[in-house]
């Protein structure tokens, strides 16, 4: 495969590249992660091929697996809606616009976990993170349940609605909004060359402990590598990284 690197001059070819695969990575115990992030500092994806067979498969897969999630956490599910009917001010539903394949706007379904009016209240929050993205530790905005719901990832649970309907995978880059994508550098927008997705390779390494840069790269890697065995790979990972918590805020 032959990477190309482009800037404003136009587009230049570099040496081929081999495609790489998770499989000899985990046989050496190399970290994902930080392979993913070694191998983006150096190249820029060109943009992404994927065959009908991957792309019809992974459809597939999306649906069958969303509904068998969504039959399994229905319970769990309505009762978090039950509890924040009862305890929160605003709608138990959040919609927040994201932008998704090759940035087209949809809104993304999450369980509440800020209060009523919290946009209007970010100024007073500092940014504890690098790049566009927002990210407080101890954000005052956040409820009692809300940190619950983060820290369990139970709040991105209504999103396998989004996958169901076509705007989201269950695996692929976490869905920005417009406003960070206005800031994005030319190359970090190879993010929306993809479907969006519930898990990717930053969620299971650690999420919001990782800085930006390192969280594009991550997901540049998916975007060249993307493939129904890294699918399986990541996708197998995430339960372990929910349960183990870290960086879920």
């Amino acid at each position: 495969m032959v990477v190309l690197l482009e800037n404003a001059i136009g587009t230049t070819k570099v040496a081929p590249q081999p495609r790489r695969s998770i499989r000899p990575v985990a046989a050496r115990n190399v970290s994902l992660s930080r392979l993913a992030i070694e191998h983006e500092r150096a190249f820029v994806p060109a943009k992404a091929t994927r065959s009908r067979g991957y792309l019809f498969s992974k459809r597939a897969f999306d649906l069958v697996g969303a509904l068998a999630l969504l039959t399994l956490l229905a319970p769990v599910m309505v009762a978090v809606f039950a509890v924040l009917l009862v305890t929160t001010k605003g709608k138990p539903l959040f919609f927040q616009k994201r932008l998704g394949y090759q940035g087209k706007p949809f809104w993304m379904i999450k369980f509440r976990t800020m209060i009523v009016d919290a946009d209007r209240k970010q100024a007073v929050v500092e940014n504890e993170k690098d790049g566009p993205i927002f990210k407080n530790r101890r954000d005052p905005r956040i409820t009692r349940l809300g940190a619950f719901l983060r820290s369990t990832s139970l709040d991105e649970t209504p999103q396998l609605l989004n996958v169901l309907l076509g705007q989201m995978s269950l695996v692929g880059p976490r869905p920005p909004i417009a406003k960070e994508v206005a800031e994005y550098e030319w190359w970090q927008q190879r993010r929306l060359s993809v479907k969006p997705g519930l898990t990717c390779l930053w969620q299971v390494s650690g999420r919001s402990e990782i800085g930006f840069v390192d969280w594009v790269r991550m997901d540049l890697w998916y975007v060249k590598n993307q493939g129904f065995w890294t699918d399986l790979c990541l996708l197998a990972k995430t339960p372990v990284a929910v349960l183990a918590r870290r960086g879920a805020y």
